[in-house]
């Protein structure tokens, strides 16, 4: 069993939320909801959870500020919230996992399958860089949290040739031959990389770099050829797009 305490301070948001885990998420015991951060750091304490389902828009402590409280994270979250562009920006980040309000079960249920195949806890690393992007609006970050099946990997974005979908994985092809899979879908990962604007999905199966494009080849939708001598399929929905931008 997966032991869960769940944070909200709106009560019709834990309790749908608890009715979810009990009819898709057998595997996990929710311990305790709580309707503020303050009581939420108690049942922490009293717990030790393995996992927290936690708000992130609370008044009078919100759910960034309650990991500042903790003098070490030793389990599994998963980040409840409305929609706030900045916020979501920061967890995509930090390879952390979100869920949007209202929480869909199919989503719920992906989350919690997450945390169950995960060989590590998040690292302190991922919540310091979360923290760090929280507090510090205008920081320019030039790397990428890659969430691995070992943990996680800081990489230079700019390194960055192409990625590549294989199911819910996602194959990211570095320079100097090196190549990372990621424990994320290619959607999750072209919303975590958005920010920086030279990359493109260029097909359902694969982002490109577009600073690491050498040739376009025409055809239907035509095909590109990376500077590491590998041919990317353009799909032909995407096409005027990417040839646009050249």
């Amino acid at each position: 069993m997966i032991k869960a305490v769940m944070i909200d301070d709106e009560l019709h948001c834990l309790n749908a939320l608890d009715f979810m885990i009990k009819e898709y998420c057998p595997e996990v015991q929710v311990l305790e909801k709580c309707q503020s951060a303050e009581n939420g750091i108690k049942a922490i304490e009293k717990w030790k959870p393995d996992l927290i389902f936690l708000d992130i828009e609370m008044p009078f402590m919100n759910g960034f500020e309650l990991l500042e409280q903790l003098p070490e994270i030793s389990f599994a979250i998963i980040f409840t919230t409305s929609y706030d562009q900045y916020a979501i920006k920061a967890i995509r980040f930090s390879a952390l996992d979100y869920l949007m309000k209202p929480i869909e079960p199919g989503e719920l249920v992906n989350a919690v399958k997450k945390v169950k195949e995960q060989r590590h806890l998040p690292f302190a690393e991922q919540f310091q860089m979360l923290l760090k992007k929280v507090q510090g609006k205008d920081v320019i970050f030039n790397k990428i949290a890659v969430p691995t099946s070992e943990g996680f990997e800081l990489i230079l974005a700019d390194q960055v040739i192409r990625c590549e979908a294989d199911n819910n994985y996602t194959h990211i092809f570095l320079k100097h031959n090196l190549k990372i899979t990621a424990c994320r879908t290619l959607k999750e990962m072209q919303e975590q990389i958005q920010d920086f604007r030279y990359f493109l999905r260029v097909h359902n199966s694969h982002i490109v770099n577009l600073n690491e494009v050498s040739k376009y080849i025409r055809g239907e939708g035509g095909y590109l050829v990376m500077s590491d001598g590998s041919s990317v399929n353009v799909s032909k929905s995407r096409k005027d797009s990417l040839l646009k931008l050249f």
